[in-house]
């Protein structure tokens, strides 16, 4: 094994290992996503974007002695004022283009990038200044919580700067979005607060989603779903998705072999699409010759 596939070996055992802590660390799992990208993000880059969220967190006013109704309102207009106005984090539509803006070595740098990288920067932020925050996964745009997710609580948009939002805004956002006619509001379930390993699942079907329909970055692609993998919890499909980039990609063997695994675990459940996988794995081994 050369240096290059030692060091990537490396970075994915500390990934699943990281993964797989009692309360993993968001921003580190961050970051070795963005290693995978950029073999340059060593050690060094990695500590300088931890110090650089620390850096920030320093800045951020202490949410003065409110009640408890309005200090959620106090810390989203901090960071706000902080990141979005102070700092200029913020996104727009060009940013969907860039890889960049899925990567958080790039966004602390560029101060641009998706609303879930943006949003990480708050949490982050926020969670070091002792604010009451977490991530909200709405579908189709990422946003940032403070207070009481089942209470009261106030929300906030950093791809808007840090715009405050109404639910009534937050369920347009949604219709937006998805493109979909707004319904009556936000459901509990929309507001349940991301976990850690949530937000890096949807970091990651990002940047698949972004590779997938640029057919020459089939290498980001690869490595966005083997690091899905790396997960305690992913969903199954994501082992034929694998298989098949695999064989996209000239390693007939090694896909084969992969989408025979995959045969294996859906036969139970589903006999026709497994003897359809074999099919496909028996297509594979047949390129060899």
């Amino acid at each position: 094994m050369d240096s290059t596939a030692a060091a990537r070996a490396a970075r994915r055992r500390r990934f699943a290992e990281a993964a797989r802590e009692e309360r993993p660390d968001l921003a580190l799992l961050c970051l070795l996503i963005a290693a995978e990208a950029d073999p340059a993000l060593d050690e060094a880059g990695i500590d300088a974007a931890q110090i650089e969220l620390d850096r920030l967190a320093g800045l951020l006013p202490y949410a003065p002695a409110a009640r408890p109704d309005t200090a959620p309102a106090v810390w989203a207009r901090n960071l706000a004022e902080l990141l979005g106005t102070r700092c200029g984090f913020g996104g727009s539509a060009a940013d969907y283009r860039r890889l960049e803006s899925s990567l958080l070595h790039d966004v602390l740098r560029r101060r641009r990038g998706l609303p879930i990288l943006l949003s990480v920067v708050w949490t982050e932020v926020a969670r070091r200044a002792g604010a009451p925050v977490y991530g909200v996964a709405l579908p189709g745009h990422f946003v940032v919580g403070f207070g009481d997710p089942y209470g009261r609580h106030v929300l906030a948009d950093p791809f808007a700067g840090g715009r405050l939002l109404t639910d009534e805004d937050a369920a347009l956002l949604v219709a937006n979005a998805t493109g979909t006619a707004a319904g009556p509001g936000l459901t509990e379930r929309m507001l349940t607060p991301a976990g850690p390993l949530e937000t890096v699942q949807r970091i990651l079907n990002n940047i698949r989603a972004w590779a997938q329909v640029r057919p020459e970055q089939s290498a980001v692609q690869l490595w966005a779903v083997e690091l899905s993998l790396l997960l305690p919890s992913h969903p199954a499909q994501l082992r034929h998705e694998h298989a098949q980039l695999l064989v996209q990609r000239g390693e007939f063997t090694a896909g084969a072999a992969e989408l025979e695994e995959y045969a294996r675990v859906v036969a139970e459940v589903d006999p026709a699409a497994a003897s359809a996988v074999r099919r496909q794995a028996a297509a594979a081994r047949a390129m060899l010759n």
